[in-house]
């Protein structure tokens, strides 16, 4: 756990490095897991040098996932800490996040119908599969 650990962190602070350092508007994060997505994909390649790798990336990941509600308490203490500035832009922000999850919910489903008619496959002829089986 701690190899995989320190590969995440490493892949991030890669990310980091780079987008500071290329003067990208990036978040280093975001970069970092596309190293990691890299990496990933790789695994296959390095697996047989190293078994324990993509096992206890893998373990580690899902642990990560498994307390991902402990990440948002740094994100509500610093809401909390600047509640002046919630009370201010309030409303404007209730908005945003109301109006930008309804576009996500309409973009989704958009993207879903699209690939759906490209692939030839829907929901309908999915269901009536089963229903004969």
């Amino acid at each position: 756990m701690i190899v995989s650990l320190t590969v995440i962190l490493l892949c991030q602070l890669l990310g980091e490095i780079v987008t500071r350092g290329l003067g990208w508007p990036l978040p280093g994060p975001v970069l970092g897991i596309l190293f990691l997505l890299v990496a990933l994909s790789l695994r296959d390649r390095i697996r047989p040098r190293l078994p324990e790798f993509g096992r206890a990336l893998d373990a580690t990941g899902k642990g990560l996932l498994a307390h991902l509600s402990l990440l948002f308490i740094p994100a509500s203490v610093g809401v909390i800490q600047r509640l002046d500035v919630l009370v201010e832009y309030g409303i404007g922000l209730g908005v945003a996040l109301v109006v930008s999850t309804f576009v996500t919910l309409v973009v989704t489903v958009v993207a879903f119908v699209v690939v759906s008619r490209l692939t030839g496959s829907s929901m309908d002829t999915a269901g009536e599969g089963e229903a004969r089986d």
